[in-house]
């Protein structure tokens, strides 16, 4: 008897062809979101000079859609934990085609600013509601770790065909065009959610705390503001006083939680092994790629001597490889425990990054080309895997909260890694070139400033003075490049330690609910 009720347990429901036109339903907007961030980034000298921005407006126009989203996205997985998350997902999906529309047709960088952040808001009630209908739709915890990486996989086509895309419509239209193209994947998501998209069954009954929203948005706006100024301006007085500000509503926020019988955020999920050691993952990882990714973006353009648009082309070749990367990794996931595909990929990210700090500064494309294709194999389990293995162990009535803190962490690493690798590169970078004899003091120390200060100066100079400054800026920075790469390869190592030692007690995916238990 106990033997045929564990049967009966173990017995789940498969997702059938409705199931999986649901998926579609999902993935489809959110590629063509993503997609969307990246052309808009392209489109931003053109469309803030049809404004008429100001440089502050400019950085606000780029930045503000990023605050908001992340801002919003703990509390809209609340809101679709209370409220429902197909009925969550489809206003917000409604709210971003109009918003969108609005933007096409912005006449003021204020209207622009306001928008971008509105759609940030939207795109808040988005992110955790896909987690979470994903989870809905696929019971089985197989087929739903097959169903999140191909939710990974749109999400990287999405990145990667932006700027081919975009350039397409920036020769062809107006630069806010750039805005439409979310419009009609969200009508479509509107047509269909509605007959293919299950509402969620496990719904949370208590009272969201407005005061704990008041608290987040208060502590988390300030710390991404302060990361992205550092990132442009350096370590500076006001941005650390803005993220001392946040931090400490940040604790204040945190102790609430812990005193509510309501919280906005449950503490309780970060002591579920598999959650809060797997966001923890997640986040450092985050924080050494995306970091590493903006030195070697900058590499690209800065030494190699590559357009905005050359560049991102280029960068097809590494997405490629990791979205082989995110198939092959779940595969192995459902045969053997995360821990080790995890640990296995880091310990590969950092032979890439071994590869990338052997970069020459003259004709170095190819070894970072090579060394940026094996990191983005070795590191392309992590994203995946995180989702999945939070999304699992998640309690049904939290699954948005879940989401939303998967969401949160990928957000705050790329703000972090920006942040903390953009310093490291200015320091190991400034000061340390050498000034040829043709250039003034004044103009040296300019051009040590940074790469990019050297690259304008030369524009200036005499043709011989001009060469010699340009070779000595683009070695500099070089040497900067590879003391980063090398050091990454340390930080993936110990990264791929901290793997193995907190998730090997974390069953492999797919694994029944009893068999996991006694994993843990």
């Amino acid at each position: 008897m106990v033997e045929l009720e564990r049967g009966k347990a173990d017995q789940v429901r498969r997702a059938g062809r409705r199931e999986w036109v649901g998926l579609a339903a999902l993935v489809v907007p959110m590629m063509f979101i993503l997609l969307d961030n990246g052309i808009i980034f392209l489109a931003l000298p053109s469309l803030t000079a049809n404004l008429g921005a100001t440089s502050t407006q400019t950085l606000w126009i780029a930045d503000i859609y990023g605050f908001f989203l992340m801002a919003f996205l703990v509390a809209m997985g609340r809101v679709g934990d209370r409220v429902g998350h197909r009925k969550l997902l489809l206003t917000g999906a409604a709210a971003f085609s109009v918003l969108s529309l609005l933007a096409a047709f912005a006449n003021t960088p204020e209207s622009l600013i306001v928008l971008r952040a509105a759609l940030g808001m939207a795109g808040g009630a988005v992110g955790p509601s896909l987690f979470a209908l994903i989870r809905e739709l696929f019971p089985d915890r197989r087929q739903m770790a097959t169903a999140m990486s191909i939710s990974a996989t749109a999400a990287m086509v999405g990145v990667s065909l932006g700027p081919t895309v975009g350039g397409l419509l920036l020769n062809r239209f107006w630069p806010g065009s750039v805005f439409l193209i979310a419009v009609p994947v969200m009508l479509w998501l509107l047509v269909v959610g509605p007959f293919v998209l299950p509402e969620t069954r496990h719904r949370s009954d208590q009272p969201i705390d407005v005061l704990s929203v008041v608290l987040w948005l208060m502590a988390i706006v300030p710390v991404v503001y302060g990361l992205t100024t550092v990132a442009r301006v350096g370590w500076k007085p006001l941005p650390l006083t803005v993220m001392a500000f946040g931090l400490v509503v940040g604790a204040v926020f945190v102790t609430r939680q812990r005193q509510r019988s309501n919280p906005l955020l449950d503490m309780r999920l970060f002591g579920i092994r598999a959650i809060g050691a797997t966001l923890a993952m997640f986040l450092l990882v985050g924080v050494v790629q995306s970091g590493n990714g903006l030195v070697l973006n900058q590499h690209l353009q800065l030494v190699e001597g590559f357009s905005t648009l050359t560049t991102a082309l280029w960068m097809v070749l590494p997405i490629t490889v990791a979205i082989g990367g995110v198939h092959v990794s779940t595969m192995l996931a459902k045969r053997t425990r995360p821990a080790f595909v995890l640990a296995g990929g880091l310990v590969i990210a950092s032979v890439g990054s071994a590869v990338l700090s052997q970069t020459p500064a003259v004709d170095g494309l190819t070894t970072l080309m090579v060394g940026l294709c094996i990191v983005m194999a070795g590191t392309s389990p992590v994203g995946v895997l995180s989702g999945q293995l939070v999304m699992q162990a998640a309690p049904a009535d939290q699954a948005g909260s879940a989401g939303s803190l998967n969401g949160t962490a990928g957000e705050a690493s790329s703000a972090f890694g920006i942040a903390i690798f953009g310093s490291l590169a200015t320091a190991f970078y400034s000061g340390n070139v050498s000034i040829p004899a043709e250039v003034s003091p004044a103009d040296g120390a300019v051009a040590n400033d940074s790469i990019a200060h050297a690259l304008n100066l030369a524009h200036g100079l005499p043709a011989g003075a001009a060469e010699k400054l340009l070779l000595a800026a683009r070695e500099t920075f070089n040497t900067a490049v590879t003391n980063i790469a090398a050091l990454c390869v340390v930080l993936f190592l110990a990264l791929a330690v901290l793997a193995f030692t907190t998730l090997r007690g974390v069953a492999p995916i797919g694994a029944k609910q009893a068999e996991a238990q006694q994993a843990e």
